[in-house]
This record gives C-alpha cells, structure tokens and sequence, in this order.
C-alpha cells in the first residue's frame, strides 16, 4: 500500500508539473483522457444546464402515456464523434430539429467553463450538423506548428489559430491582404513566415521596403525584384503592370474558344493555361505602405503614379498570377487619395497590436466590428498575437511561430535556386556582390551608398 501511494504521489506530482512547464505534454499524457471521461460523463447535465436540450416530441409523449411511463426527457444535441486532437477536442454534433448553429456558438464561453476547457469554438458544417473545438490550453502561449501541414502550391501555413488548427494564407482564394500594427506587434515575424513558406514554391517574390531595405534585403537571395526608395518603387510597379497587360494577352491567345473544346478548358486566368505556357506567379510584399503613399507636396505626381499602379494591380492582378501583400501601422484615408479604394481592393486582413480603435477600424470595420473590440485588446505583452479576417465577417486570433531572421535568411539561402529570372523585372533584380564594408545597391536604380 506504501508503494502505491508513493507511485500515486508522483503521477500527481509529475502531472502537476507538466500542466505548469510544458502544458502540451501534459495534455498529450494526462489531459486529454480526463478531459475526454468529463465531457462524456457530463455532457447531458451541462447541455441541459446550458439550455441546449429540446422537450421531446409529441409522438413520444404519447407513447409514454399509452404504455404508463414516466415523461421523457429532454434530449441535447446528439454526438456524431468525439476525436481528440495534439491541443484538444474535436465534437461532432447533429442537432435536434429546432436548434440552430447560433445556439452551440452563443453558448460557447458557457460550455468552456463547464468543461474546464480553455477555449471553445464552433462552426456549422453541413445543414444540422456542427463542429465544437476544445482547445486544452493556451496554445498561442508558445506557438508550435504541427509535424505535418498541407502545403498545395500558392498555400502557405503562417500561423496557428487558437483553436490549435493552422491559418494558411492561400493566395487563389484570397489573392491580396493587408497587415497592419503598431511598432514591435510581431508584423515582420509574420512576413517572415510568410516569406520562408513561399521560398520553397515556384513562385517570383517582389519586395518594396523603403526603410533602406534593412526588413527584406537580407532575405534577399529569393526575390527577383527589389526596392528600397519610392522612385524606385514606382519603376517596378511599373514593370509590373507591363508584365501583367503582356500575361492578359497570353490568356487571351490561348484561351481555346471553339465550338469543340469544353468549356471547362477555357483559359480565364493562368492557371487554367498548360504548365509550360504558365507565366510563374508574383507575390509583392510592401513593408511600409505609407511610405509610398506619404509625400510632402500637396500634388505629387510620384505619389499618385504608385498608388495608381498598386490600384491596378489590386483590381485586375489576379487573373495574371500577380498578389499583392501590402504592411503598415495605419491605412486610412489620411494617407491620400486612392488609398480607401486600395484598401477595399485587399479582402485579407490581419491585424496585429494596434495603438488606437481608429487603426482596428481600418482592417476590420467595414467588415466585423466584433473583430475590431478584439483587436484593440490584444496586450502588449503578447507580441506576435494577431487577429485574421477576410470579405465574409468571419475571423480568428491567430500567432505567428517565432522565426529570427537568419532562420528566415538561410531558408532564403537555401532555395535561392529557384528564384526565376523575369525579363521585366531584370532592372531590378538585387546585386548581392557587396561585402561586409560595403553595402550592396538592392538595384540598378537604387542610389549609391555613401
């Protein structure tokens, strides 16, 4: 008896130490097993206390009353399955005619505590059927990505959601997005985890970065084409917009209209082209957006020739494989002309820490305002936490993992072989031959160093 008590002593022990250094490994071990018996042990008392039961019908009250039984009780949502995951649970329900999946979704917060669960969200998959995820702890605390990912091409895994599910950035679905947040929120670890997701892809990568190029010069070794000034910038947008008139025709010459090719053969962009008439798609990553768009002078035609550029590539970009991903601490009208119609333009939109409710509103205000209240509450100790949304209301807290830059960098490095040598870009095209005392020029008509 001595020896099973010192032997229940340490389990408890080592439990308790677990849940407080390494709280994945305590749920892997112990967590999800216990959190698995309360759930079925007491899931009819809790649905019932949460008001998600229905009386029963009357059939079955008829039946109870011809064969002299008791009154049958109210049911809850039926369990379709209960599968555990590396952060939590995953329950499937099939909801009891006159539920919707606004009741599960209102209950939520009710339900995190009578679970002792740390958080809870659900969708609805089908009509009549809703998916409730557990998440076990807090696993934005130290974000760690699952082994294995699904990577499909233009599909990048940023982040991991607090649901512990992953927040893919998948540039076919949403072609161009906006990141915005304040100074030391965490936006450049997302833009290298972005960067380094796409290195190893067949894809061309742009950067315009006018604080002298100090964010994506050093990364510099997968992009075709940079710009670390606005004049400079303005020549590749530029070159830009020639490139993407010049895909239009290529669509155009090969879209096969005859009465004897299907119609589901018909060329509308380029991935409907054959893979060796597709043009290699472009992601363009712009660091400090206000910077193109501030100017000194009232009228400045430099100013209005980049934002006129990025309009055009916003609004007819997709179709020739051309994405933009545009960073800034604010995007509001205060910038100038052309800027609300760029920003309607970007139907991705992530927000780190900002310093102010007018910043929130600028990525999610004419989109969710439940989105904005969270993302003005972002502390900010909590570095790198962001909230994720897009066009159809719906959004997520989401943290990107930690990557340094030399991580960034030597993945960079070690793809830099397939970085494609584009014509219209080759003005621009970075000249790594600089040594360690003498800065290298990001382009050709980039200025001198001095």
């Amino acid at each position: 008896m001595t020896g099973f008590t010192v032997a229940l002593v340490l389990v408890v022990a080592t439990a308790g130490l677990l849940r407080w250094r390494r709280p994945a490994w305590y749920w892997l071990t112990f967590g999800v097993t216990l959190a698995a018996l309360r759930v079925l042990v007491h899931y009819g008392s809790v649905m019932d206390a949460c008001g998600l039961t229905v009386p029963p019908s009357r059939w079955r009250l008829a039946l109870a009353r011809m064969t002299n039984r008791p009154v049958p009780e109210s049911r809850p949502p039926r369990i379709l399955r209960l599968r555990p995951t590396r952060t939590g649970l995953v329950l499937r329900l099939k909801l009891r005619p006159g539920q919707d999946a606004f009741d599960i979704a209102a209950a939520s917060d009710r339900l995190r505590h009578s679970f002792s669960m740390y958080g809870v969200t659900c969708r609805e998959l089908r009509s009549g059927v809703v998916e409730v995820r557990m998440t076990g702890y807090d696993v934005l605390k130290r974000v760690q990505m699952p082994p294995k990912v699904e990577v499909r091409p233009m599909r990048v895994p940023v982040a991991l959601r607090e649901d512990g599910s992953v927040h893919y950035r998948d540039y076919r679905a949403i072609p161009h997005a906006l990141t915005l947040g304040a100074t030391e929120s965490g936006k450049s670890v997302y833009q290298r985890n972005l960067v380094a997701g796409l290195a190893p892809m067949d894809v061309a990568l742009v950067g315009i970065d006018c604080k002298q190029g100090v964010e994506l010069f050093p990364l510099a070794r997968r992009f075709s084409a940079l710009a670390d000034n606005p004049d400079t910038a303005a020549e590749l947008l530029d070159a830009l917009v020639t490139r993407m008139e010049d895909v239009y025709q290529l669509i155009r010459a090969e879209q096969r209209i005859t009465s004897a090719v299907p119609d589901a053969e018909i060329a509308a962009d380029i991935w409907d082209l054959p893979d060796h008439l597709r043009p290699t798609p472009v992601v363009v990553l712009v660091d400090e957006v206000a910077e193109l768009a501030l100017s000194t002078k009232k009228n400045d035609p430099r100013r209005d020739r980049i934002i006129r550029a990025l309009v055009r590539l916003a609004q007819l970009g997709r179709a020739a494989g051309i994405y933009l991903e545009i960073c800034g601490q604010r995007f509001g009208s205060e910038l100038g002309d052309g800027i609300t119609m760029l920003r309607a333009q970007l139907t991705g939109r992530t927000a780190h820490r900002v310093n102010d409710e007018a910043s929130a509103k600028m990525a999610f205000g004419d989109i969710s305002p439940d989105a904005v209240l969270a993302a003005i509450q972002i502390p900010a100790e909590m570095r790198g936490i962001a909230i994720a949304g897009d066009s159809t209301g719906g959004w997520h807290r989401i943290r990107a993992p930690h990557t340094s830059l030399r991580q960034a960098v030597n993945i960079c490095n070690r793809h830099a072989q397939r970085t494609p040598d584009l014509p219209e870009l080759a003005p621009f095209r970075p000249e790594l031959t600089g040594t360690s005392g003498t800065p290298a020029a990001l382009s050709k008509t980039a200025p001198a160093a001095v």
